[in-house]
């Protein structure tokens, strides 16, 4: 996804400042780096006392979560 980087980054800026809420209702497809944002995210959001929350999360991406073993560390 060429789309990734951006939303990153654009992320870990909003995570910076404030808590940050991931509404997937609107994505058609997700691949694994859809999984590696979200960890990332997590991981930010924790190391700057943030909430980092999660809506309409698909079940495609809970599967690959799953598959990987991480989908513990994912937000609900």
């Amino acid at each position: 996804m060429s789309t990734v980087p951006a939303l990153y980054e654009s992320g870990l800026q909003h995570l910076a400042s404030e808590d940050l809420l991931v509404d997937f209702s609107t994505v058609e497809a997700v691949d694994s780096s859809a999984v590696s944002m979200l960890l990332g995210w997590t991981r930010a959001a924790k190391k700057q006392g943030r909430n980092l929350r999660v809506k309409n999360m698909p079940a495609d991406l809970t599967s690959l979560a799953h598959l990987y073993g991480v989908d513990e560390m994912l937000p609900g």
